[in-house]
């Protein structure tokens, strides 16, 4: 997390790295554990297919830094070691009577246009004035982190983002009169997703629009 919240990283193989330091440990019983990270990626290479399933409807993979670092983690350490993506799942199981599996990009898709985008969501969040304004920017952070780690977020998700929080009049005065620092967040985070290649918008001028907004605000 620290690496996508400060900008740390070159690129994937940096945090495919991190994962792999941070999750390479054998463990025995509760309080044993031994290094064994030529195992883990001994493993990691022989992995075809991830998925994480999802027991409630409480969240979203938008809302909780946790499904970034673990799914999206897991799907850049299994590339670092491959040199490919491994197919990769979202299992509903909020109904137990009715079960969804999606593919990740679909699940991303799913929260971009139902919640994240959507005018309602956005006019429902603003009640919350300064935490509100939070909640927006932080939807952008995660979904510029599944970007970073799973390469699986299309410029159609970014784009979606872009049009509802910086093209929309009211929603920019929102973010500017209740929370100025996450506005110039979500300007900085665009802009750091198209330096970086994650996002090719659809707009010539989108970039050059994020630029200008940044020297006035």
């Amino acid at each position: 997390q620290s690496y996508i919240d400060d900008g740390g990283w070159q690129d994937d193989t940096t945090l495919a790295a991190a994962y792999i330091s941070w999750g390479g440990y054998a463990y025995y019983d509760a309080d044993k554990a031994e290094a064994a990270h030529d195992n883990f990626k001994e493993r990691l290479a022989r992995i075809d297919l991830t998925i994480q399933n999802q027991d409630n409807r409480e969240h979203d993979i938008l809302d909780s830094d946790d499904y970034y670092q673990f799914e999206g983690g897991l799907i850049a350490a299994i590339r670092s070691q491959k040199g490919s993506n491994p197919e990769a799942y979202h299992m509903d199981h909020a109904n137990i009577d009715k079960l969804k599996l999606r593919t990740l990009s679909q699940e991303i898709g799913r929260v971009v246009y139902g919640r994240a985008s959507n005018p309602k969501w956005i006019k429902s969040i603003k009640k919350h004035g300064v935490k509100g304004a939070f909640e927006i920017a932080a939807t952008l952070d995660y979904l510029f982190a599944f970007a970073a780690t799973s390469h699986m977020v299309k410029n159609a998700h970014f784009d979606s983002l872009f049009e509802a929080y910086i093209t929309d009049d009211d929603t920019v005065k929102f973010l500017q009169d209740y929370n100025p620092d996450a506005y110039q967040d979500i300007l900085n985070r665009f802009d750091e997703a198209i330096t970086r290649n994650l996002w090719q918008p659809w707009r010539n001028d989108v970039q050059q629009q994020l630029r200008d907004r940044l020297k006035k605000s």
